[in-house]
């Protein structure tokens, strides 16, 4: 079969493994928040929800001058800094960081049906440039085992290799989250092309994981650095110029730079702030973050992406119900922006 550029070809048979997703991951977060708050099947642990400012660079090229890339504007946002694990472990613990980013003051038509008129766009970016598996069934399999048990998960790894290889070198440990670089992992539309995204930290200082960490050592880092001064990251996109060596349906596949270089559209400023306080802290719990929170020329493509809009929005409207708190969009009219640094 011949593959076209920024096309995605859904495997029949993807949506029953996007609703067992459902079901097993509604179902880990019962039993395990049946006494105590309920917080996000992934990511759970935050190390930092921080105010920010997404400029879009000026003058930018006709293909990389599209949606919110379609002029010189500065955004205010929100960045949420997390492990992935669906355990709030110590940071020592090797794993994947993650960065969540949330611009205000979108206008346009937005992709999900119920939220076509709210004014954010997300984007969601881990710390390695591969996802674990190839698609929505290899997933599937993958959460069935590791709730399986310890033999299940064993003969999962033996008949899934490259998952296996994936993980090990994906769980990293790392001095500080505002110096890591992050993936989309995933691709999304610009216009009628192919991207994935890459968020770079710009004067990135190399120090080591320090010896005897404290169990939120990640945290603390983030609050000494900006306490003193900004963060800043270049947002970058990289096109897809080849249809089989970088594929839309299979992102465990890393993109080779050398055959699509990415592309700088913007410049993320986090300010000096103070963010490490009880009210920071429940406002970021609350907040959800949906890669289709987008404009439509923005859409996510491939089926993990695919399932990304249903399990996502799926587990954040459980979470919410069972936690009793409103799920809203946020804008700079909030009081917890208002409130300043």
């Amino acid at each position: 079969m011949e593959l076209k550029l920024a096309a995605e070809y859904p495997p029949a048979g993807e949506q029953q493994h996007i609703d067992s997703l459902i079901r097993q991951l509604r179902g880990k977060m019962e039993r395990e928040y049946a006494k105590t708050r309920t917080l996000r099947d992934a990511h759970p642990k935050s190390h930092g929800c921080v105010r920010a400012e997404f400029s879009i660079a000026p003058d930018l090229p006709a293909e990389l001058s599209v949606g919110v890339f379609g002029q010189a504007h500065t955004f205010p946002a929100w960045l949420r800094f997390s492990n992935a694990s669906a355990k709030v472990d110590p940071d020592s613990k090797p794993d994947i960081r993650g960065v969540a980013i949330k611009l205000m003051g979108v206008n346009g038509e937005k992709l999900l049906q119920n939220e076509a008129h709210e004014t954010t766009q997300d984007f969601v970016l881990i710390s390695d440039s591969r996802f674990v598996t190839k698609d929505v069934a290899e997933f599937d399999g993958l959460v069935q085992a590791l709730n399986g048990g310890f033999p299940r998960l064993v003969w999962y790894f033996l008949t899934h290799l490259r998952v296996l290889r994936n993980i090990k070198s994906s769980m990293r440990r790392h001095p500080n989250p505002l110096g890591i670089r992050y993936f989309s992992v995933v691709p999304y539309l610009l216009g009628n092309s192919a991207v994935k995204y890459s968020l770079t930290p710009r004067d990135a200082v190399e120090t080591p994981v320090p010896q005897n960490p404290s169990e939120n050592y990640l945290r603390e880092a983030m609050v000494q650095q900006l306490r003193s001064g900004a963060a800043v990251f270049d947002f970058a996109v990289q096109f897809q110029t080849d249809s089989y060596k970088m594929p839309i349906e299979d992102p465990g596949v890393t993109w080779d730079e050398a055959l699509s270089p990415f592309r700088k559209v913007a410049t993320v400023t986090i300010p000096s702030q103070t963010f490490d306080t009880p009210e920071r802290r429940e406002f970021a719990d609350n907040l959800s973050f949906n890669p289709w929170h987008s404009l439509l020329e923005h859409r996510p493509l491939g089926g993990i992406s695919r399932a990304r809009r249903q399990v996502y929005q799926a587990l954040s409207i459980f979470r919410h119900e069972r936690n009793q708190t409103p799920r809203v969009e946020p804008s700079v009219n909030d009081k917890e922006w208002l409130a300043g640094p």
